[in-house]
C-alpha cells in the first residue's frame, strides 16, 4: 500500500546504510526543492536516545522535572517534546499524518517504509549489500563509483539537480502551492496587522 500525507504531498525517501551518504543528500535535496519554491517537510529516523534541548535549557529542565512534553514557541519556531516513558515510538504512518502541508516529504532512513526511494551508495559504507535487490520501492540509486548489473537510474552523489530533476519528474510536477499559500497568508496577516484587526 502506497503512503501519502492526507494533504497528499508526494513522499520520497532517501535509503542506504550506515556512511552512505544519505544525509548528505537528503540535505542537499531539502535545499534544492527550497530553491525551486517548493515547501519541504523531512522526516529523520534516529537509532538513538536523541536530545532536542541542552540539558541547560529551561525547557530541559521542565522535561527532567517530569513534564510528559514541552511546548517551547518563539517568534522564528516551535516544537512539541513528548517523552514516551517506554511507550512505542510512533510508526511511520502516524509521524506522516502529523506534519503540516507541504509541497513534498523528504524522509531519511526508514527502508522499510512502503514509499518509493533514492538508495544511496559510497564505497565508504559499513554494509555493501543493496537495498534495491530486496526493495522494488527503490527507484534509483545515487552513488559515488561505478553502479553495474542494474536496470534503475543511476546518479552520482553529486549531481543533485539531476536527481531532483528525476524526482520531480517521477512524483510530480512538483509545485509550490503551500509555500505560496504560505506567502499569501503572510501578507495577509501583515495586512490586517497595519489596519489594527484580526484575520478572520
Amino acid at each position: 500500500m502506497k503512503i501519502t500525507t492526507p494533504h497528499r504531498a508526494p513522499i520520497i525517501g532517501i535509503a542506504g546504510w550506515k556512511k552512505s551518504g544519505k544525509t548528505t543528500l537528503a540535505v542537499r535535496l531539502i535545499e534544492a526543492f527550497t530553491a525551486r519554491g517548493l515547501k519541504v517537510a523531512s522526516l529523520k529516523h534516529a537509532h538513538h536516545a536523541f536530545q532536542v534541548d541542552d540539558k541547560a535549557t529551561d525547557s530541559a529542565r521542565h522535561r527532567q522535572a517530569g513534564a510528559a512534553q514541552v511546548a517551547v514557541v518563539s517568534a522564528a519556531r516551535w516544537a512539541i517534546i513528548t517523552e514516551l516513558d517506554g511507550a512505542p515510538e510512533p510508526n511511520f504512518e502516524e509521524v506522516i499524518a502529523a506534519l503540516e502541508p507541504c509541497d513534498l516529504v523528504i524522509v531519511e532512513g526508514y527502508k522499510s517504509a512502503a514509499i518509493p526511494k533514492i538508495e544511496a551508495r559510497r564505497l565508504a559504507s559499513f554494509t555493501k549489500k543493496p537495498l534495491a535487490d530486496d526493495d522494488p520501492q527503490v527507484i534509483a540509486i545515487a552513488a559515488d563509483h561505478v553502479i553495474e548489473g542494474t536496470a534503475l537510474p543511476v546518479f552520482s552523489l553529486d549531481d543533485v539537480e539531476l536527481l531532483a530533476d528525476f524526482i520531480d519528474a517521477t512524483l510530480g510536477p512538483l509545485k509550490g502551492a503551500c509555500r505560496e499559500a504560505d506567502g499569501s497568508k503572510a501578507g495577509l496577516r501583515k495586512s490586517v496587522a497595519d489596519i489594527g484587526g484580526e484575520p478572520s
